[in-house]
Formats: C-alpha cells, structure tokens, sequence
C-alpha cells in the first residue's frame, strides 16, 4: 500500500525557484499516493502565488498568510489546511529545493519503522556536491570547540562539533539529534503528539526545536541517503541580517531547554565564534556580534 502524503511548501519572494520545485515534486512522489500540495505564502510581492496556481497538474492548494509571519506559521497554516486522519506523513519542503525521482517514498519507507517520526534526506549543492545538513545536540562543550577551531573542522572530528562534516557520516543511514529543515517528511502520529511548530522562531532554529521537542516524545529523526534533495541555500552565509538572527534565535532555544546559568556560557561561546571570524573578515559574523552585544537583543536572547 502506497503512503498517503502531503507537501507543504512556505514560500517569500519565492518565484525565481518555486517553479523548478514544483515540477521536482510530481518526479518525486512518485511511488506513493500524493493527496496535496499547499504552497503557502507570507505576503510575496513577486507573483509567487499566481506561479503556484498554474501547476494544475498538482493538486494544489495555495494559502495567503497576507504577512511575513515566518517559516514556522507557514507550516502550521498549512498542515492546517489538511485532513490528517486520511494521511500518513506530511513533506515540509523549502521552495529551494529539488526533488530527486522516486525520494519521497524513499523517505516514506524509513517511516514505517516503529518510532521513527521524521525522515530526512541527503541533501546537495546545485553543483551535487554534498550540503552537510545533519546536526549534534547543541552543548556548550561544542560551542566552545567550534569557536577555537571552526566548526567545520570540529565537525569531522569524532563528536566534538554540532554540524556533522565528515562525508563519511553522509554515506549511511543513521538517527540525528536534528537537520537542517529545507526538507522533512514528518509522520502524522509524530506530528499530532509534537503539536504545532513554534512560531515565536521566525525564521532558523524552529527545526532544531521542533525536532527536540519530537525527540523528547520519543521520536527519532532518521538521515536516509538514498533519498536526495538539491537545495540551493545559504542565505545565512551571505545575508547579514539572517546571520545575525541565526546566532541570536541558536542562543534563544537553548536558554529555553536548558536554563539561564547554561545558556550564558551557550552564549559567551557563541559570542567568541563570531567574534573570531567577524576578525578574520566575515561580514555576516559582524552582523551576528552586533546582534548578540545589543543590550535589547541580549537580554531578549537570554530571557528565552
């Protein structure tokens, strides 16, 4: 029996890329029984709605959020919009993405193991080298080594770096504390007892929290190589204003699930990784210092 599954796309701005992830999605569902597609959009200026509604080979269905309410209100209006007693998983897809052939119900398979409640894939640069998208716990510990010796190399190093770098660890499947949300096929049982995303993160680190929060419940998040995902990404790496609320929202989070005295050192941390690469030129990492030092944003970021 072929998985029942929903796509739920958030776009902003999104026309440049939303067509080609569009007609990725029908190549890539195939195997399993695709009831919808809802491309929801917070307030677009680029006619990215009107693109949505010429796939009418989709079953498509388009949500006006009429504001920029961020990711995580876009999911949740979304998952809204289906009847989750007819279904068995929900995709979460960035409108950067491309689905390879037959990937859902790659990832639909991983979830019909008992307790596994989120599927991720591998994902790739448009160019298809590997985007290394899978994550440790946040501790402080990691922090610390990241801000020393980078996180790129502390993630190749046993255990020692949040992101996980070594391409060796891409090659099989495996559980992971969380990854990186572009895409996530989400059980529905997972998702009725998880609740709605938290949509005080505006953009960045909801996935971290809602994948936590899942794991907390006991269901575990499931890296499957075999399904793959082009996303083209790193806004963060380039934007200094979305650098800056992906350090600050980090710190946020983890004040929330662990408590003040632990996320100050978090934070302290964070603030020597930024402030290493701010020095050896990295602009976004400027902006990152400048948001974490602000007396305002400070005191927001650690009051969770």
């Amino acid at each position: 029996m072929r998985a029942r599954t929903a796509i739920v796309v958030v776009t902003y701005n999104s026309a440049p890329v939303l067509g080609d992830c569009l007609r990725s999605l029908a190549r890539g569902a195939e195997g399993v029984e695709l009831t919808d597609v809802v491309v929801v959009d917070n307030a677009s200026r680029d006619g990215t709605l009107d693109l949505a509604e010429t796939f009418t080979d989709l079953p498509m269905r388009t949500v006006h959020m009429g504001r920029n309410a961020g990711y995580a209100a876009g999911i949740n209006a979304g998952v809204n919009q289906l009847d989750l007693a007819t279904l068995d998983s929900v995709l979460v897809i960035n409108p950067d993405c491309r689905l390879a052939p037959g990937g859902l119900a790659t990832l639909a398979d991983v979830l019909t193991v008992p307790g596994r409640g989120i599927a991720v894939p591998r994902l790739v640069n448009p160019d298809g080298s590997l985007q290394p998208s899978l994550r440790r716990t946040p501790t402080v510990r990691r922090a610390l080594v990241e801000a020393v010796i980078g996180g790129t190399r502390a993630g190749r190093i046993g255990k020692l770096g949040e992101l996980v770098t070594d391409p060796r660890e891409y090659e099989r499947a495996a559980p992971a504390a969380w990854a990186t949300g572009a895409a996530m096929l989400i059980s529905v049982d997972a998702l009725l007892q998880t609740g709605p995303w938290d949509e005080s993160f505006l953009l960045y680190s909801e996935e971290t929290e809602f994948a936590l929060r899942a794991a907390d419940l006991g269901w575990s998040l499931w890296y499957e190589p075999a399904a793959v995902v082009e996303h083209i990404g790193g806004d963060s790496d380039t934007n200094p204003m979305l650098a800056a609320l992906l350090a600050v929202n980090k710190v946020r989070l983890f004040r929330r699930r662990r408590g003040f005295m632990p996320a100050l050192a978090y934070y302290i941390a964070v603030v020597l990784g930024e402030s290493a690469r701010a020095m050896a030129g990295r602009q976004t990492s400027r902006a990152s210092v400048a948001a974490l030092l602000r007396p305002s944003r400070r005191i927001q970021t650690l009051a969770g």
